[in-house]
């Protein structure tokens, strides 16, 4: 079999499927892709001790990983950082290493603000009774400040993160320090936890890093992938292993950026009348709809998002959240850079980052004044293209002129 009949084989499979397992039925709650029904993968990235679950995320065929850490404790049992939907499949999964390690003893909500990581928090605790909930301090929600218990939360068996480290019930296992920055209408809040034994970090959002290839979970129904890497609505894509990198590749670029310099955006009479023309004229295809046109360039806008792998901030990060607190951010990085990490788990893209607390400091650079990459944007050693962060910048200066945003403080 060639390797196209492998991709072509796949792609069939993974269409008829149909199963129960994979069935959300509260993805109204945050009606985002896959909306109600999302697939799992497991991945055990060390034996017998990490294991990551990873379900899709994303908005108009833009997706991108969403991922639930499971560690297994020194005591026995189980800790879980970061909640993904609690399917069928997903649930069956997590029993396979209940049943051999131990229960899962406790949940960690480690994010105030993500609403794409607190809305299973609650469901997933249904499914594991006796697990105690941590939450990340200053939660909040939006339109209403609602108490916890009507989001869904356990009651009885949720309570915040200790402030002190030594109060917490997985001392033994982990150190974690939180971030915390009052935006005024909420707070951003991320919370790192470093696992001792293995040497790994778990964050959130705070950093980054971009596979070459589309990573498994992405490839499980790969039409999100064909369908952006298009140059136009009159293209025909053939399902081969460099189309799907290239829809992956400038999926990143989407999910990153919002709007890369390498993207222009066709007006709506060239749009219409090429969807006219377009061989798939379905609902799924957006009825021919495709306004992206890709410059020459796009392929080395990518080279300097993925920098080889190396960790990053994410620019709406960099631009709208940490200039917030420039200070507290680089105290709390300090702190990370302390740890003898030597990987890191993200909840999103490409996991595990094998790297060094310091290259991990250094993504941090932007927020210092007398840092030689002080003006520019990402790391020390591969900063991101300034120009890829126009439309974030821009929007960053409508936020300020309407009141919604502050401007950033001075750095460090």
């Amino acid at each position: 079999m060639t390797g196209q009949d492998k991709f072509s084989l796949k792609s069939q499979i993974s269409k008829s499927e149909d199963s129960k397992d994979w069935s959300w039925p509260f993805w109204f709650a945050v009606p985002f892709y896959p909306y109600g029904r999302r697939r799992t993968v497991k991945n055990e990235v060390i034996k017998d001790t990490i294991w990551t679950f990873d379900q899709l995320h994303g908005i108009l065929y833009t997706i991108t990983p969403i991922r639930m850490t499971v560690v297994k404790l020194k005591a026995g049992g189980l800790l879980v950082y970061a909640p993904v939907a609690p399917t069928r499949e997903c649930v069956r999964m997590v029993n396979e290493i209940v049943a051999k390690h131990g229960d899962v003893k406790y949940i960690i909500l480690p994010t105030s603000s993500g609403l794409e990581h607190k809305v299973f928090v609650g469901p997933f605790a249904r499914c594991f009774p006796t697990a105690q909930v941590f939450v990340a301090p200053h939660q909040w929600s939006f339109p209403f400040n609602l108490p916890l218990g009507w989001l869904g939360f356990p009651q009885k068996r949720t309570q915040e993160l200790p402030t002190n480290v030594e109060m917490a019930p997985f001392k033994d296992d982990f150190d974690y320090t939180v971030l915390d920055i009052n935006l005024g209408r909420g707070s951003f809040v991320e919370v790192a936890m470093f696992h001792k034994n293995s040497r790994t970090l778990l964050v959130t959002d705070c950093a980054l890093s971009i596979s070459e290839d589309p990573p498994e979970i992405v490839q499980l129904d790969p039409y999100a992938l064909l369908f952006h890497a298009r140059d136009n609505a009159t293209e025909v894509i053939e399902d081969n292993a460099a189309n799907r990198r290239k829809g992956w590749q400038r999926i990143a670029l989407f999910g990153i950026y919002f709007r890369p310099s390498a993207l222009q955006v066709a007006g709506t009479w060239e749009s219409l009348r090429d969807a006219l023309k377009a061989p798939d004229k379905s609902r799924k295809a957006y009825f021919g709809f495709f306004p992206f046109r890709w410059k020459d360039n796009w392929q080395e806008s990518f080279n300097a998002l993925r920098g080889y792998g190396r960790p990053f901030v994410a620019p709406i990060l960099q631009t709208l959240i940490l200039p917030q607190a420039p200070k507290q951010v680089l105290d709390w990085a300090d702190k990370i850079a302390t740890w003898n990490f030597a990987r890191i788990i993200s909840c999103h893209f490409d996991s595990p980052i094998q790297t060094t607390p310091h290259e991990f400091r250094n993504s941090f650079a932007f927020l210092e004044q007398n840092s030689s990459t002080s003006q520019a944007f990402g790391c020390a050693d591969e900063p991101l293209v300034e120009e890829d962060f126009k439309f974030i910048k821009e929007l960053e200066a409508n936020l300020v002129q309407r009141g919604v945003a502050t401007p950033p403080k001075e750095k460090v």
